[in-house]
């Protein structure tokens, strides 16, 4: 039997687990390195994905604790939508991708994993990226640490557009 060696995920499996919703909690606290979070803006904020479909994937969520889009007004739904823009061009930059997937998942139906937390997913993709590790072995792989990928995507965050 094949064995994979990814320390990074014992943290997640015996770690403290956070009461309440991550995305109310990451938009309330300000340890932003900490938590992974990239860009705030007015109404919403880009976070890294703990759990990623690939190097880079990353999250926006509203600030505002609600379930769907229809619920978020016009502002936020606009701020969403530029900070995707934001994140495309901050991932094109250090990761350089050949494409993205880029969609909100409502509802558990959907493949929500937070549900009541409305959050657009911007995943880089790669040609060649689905590989057989996914198909036959269930098992993702990331070739680079979350942390790392943070040190690189921050500084584009920070520079004036």
């Amino acid at each position: 039997m094949e064995r994979l060696w990814a320390p990074w995920r014992l943290e997640y499996i015996v770690g403290e687990k956070a009461q309440g919703c991550v995305f109310c909690l990451f938009g309330e606290q300000r340890d932003d390195e900490a938590n992974r979070v990239l860009c705030r803006g007015e109404r919403a904020f880009v976070v890294m994905n703990a759990f990623p479909y690939s190097n880079g994937h990353l999250l926006v969520a509203p600030y505002r604790h609600v379930a769907g889009i229809a619920d978020l007004d016009d502002d936020e739904l606009l701020e969403i939508m530029k900070l995707a823009r934001k994140s495309c061009s901050a991932l094109e930059s250090t990761c350089r991708p050949d494409g993205f997937n880029i969609g909100f998942n409502i509802g558990t139906a959907a493949g929500a994993g937070i549900a009541d937390h409305v959050h657009l997913h911007i995943v880089p993709r790669w040609h060649g990226d689905t590989n057989f590790m996914p198909v036959l072995a269930e098992v993702k792989v990331l070739p680079e640490a979350l942390d790392t990928t943070y040190r690189k995507l921050k500084p584009e965050f920070e520079a004036d557009d």
